[in-house]
């Protein structure tokens, strides 16, 4: 899948727990009648993809959804592998 607008937010590199897991969350504001505001996480070696980039930037990111349940609770994740100049 694929996500286009404008970067609002782009977060610090975070680490998560004690293996060295990495994560940092990009915030795009989606460019349609009615604009929102999603949070993309990139992990591991991808963080660094997002150094290129500044806020205000037309992007364009591919995602993957991901789904969890934790104590009968269900949770959705976007989960951004790759992103580009939305020209």
């Amino acid at each position: 899948m694929e996500v286009s607008g404008t970067i609002k937010i782009i977060g610090q590199t975070e680490s998560v727990g004690s293996n060295g897991f990495t994560k940092r969350q990009l915030v795009v504001t989606t460019s349609e009648q009615y604009p929102q505001d999603l949070g993309i996480d990139f992990v591991k070696d991808k963080c660094d993809l997002l150094d290129k980039f500044k806020v205000g930037d037309g992007v364009k990111v591919h995602i993957n959804l991901r789904g969890s349940e934790y104590n009968g609770r269900y949770f959705v994740n976007l989960q951004g592998w790759k992103i580009e100049s939305d020209f």
